[in-house]
């Protein structure tokens, strides 16, 4: 069945096609990202793909690329919370980087980049930036570098364990659960 919500002669953009991608992806996973079904969902012909890219392997390319893109001034917020104690910005960092805006894709794209060593490096690549975030809430909340780094480690892990372990949606006791998480984390 057609999910498309476009008028029935517009032209689809790049990112149209790339946020098709995305829901794909995030829905049911890497082995339905396929062209037939793209097309089915956009409600177009193959032709409407190949306008915008050369083959798969290009469009697959602008998936990893938005969603570095996308990830990485979704994280630029942890800058505007420099200021606030480090507790309440550990939490608001959580929240958002398993929340329900990124959960199913964050976790699509961290099985991706289990077979595509481009996905993996861009999810490498963000993850560095969140743990560097990270360490400097611990940091701030007084605990030496060494400690910071093991914390800012185990913070990190767990939280990527909280998402995999949300099922098919966040639940408010997730909420509950990583916040005695962070209670733990942060005892001196």
């Amino acid at each position: 069945m057609a999910t498309s919500s476009r008028p029935a002669n517009s032209r689809l953009s790049v990112d149209d096609w790339v946020q098709e991608g995305f829901r794909v992806l995030a829905e049911d996973g890497l082995k339905a990202l396929t062209l037939g079904r793209l097309c089915t969902r956009l409600v177009v012909t193959k032709g409407s793909f190949y306008w915008h890219f050369t083959d798969m392997s290009a469009y697959r390319a602008a998936l990893i690329n938005t969603w570095a893109a996308v990830r990485d001034s979704d994280r630029d917020f942890f800058d505007d919370l420099a200021g606030e104690p480090p507790r309440q910005r550990l939490s608001r960092m959580m929240s958002a980087l398993v929340g329900p805006r990124h959960w199913m894709l964050e976790r699509a794209m961290r099985e991706w980049a289990r077979s595509e060593p481009a996905v993996a490096a861009a999810v490498r690549a963000s993850d560095r930036r969140v743990i560097a975030a990270v360490r400097q809430a611990f940091l701030d909340d007084g605990f030496d570098p060494e400690q910071a780094d093991i914390r800012a480690n185990a913070t990190f892990a767990a939280g990527i364990g909280f998402l995999h372990l949300s099922g098919s949606r966040p639940s408010p006791q997730a909420v509950g659960r990583r916040e005695k998480f962070l209670e733990v984390m942060l005892q001196h």
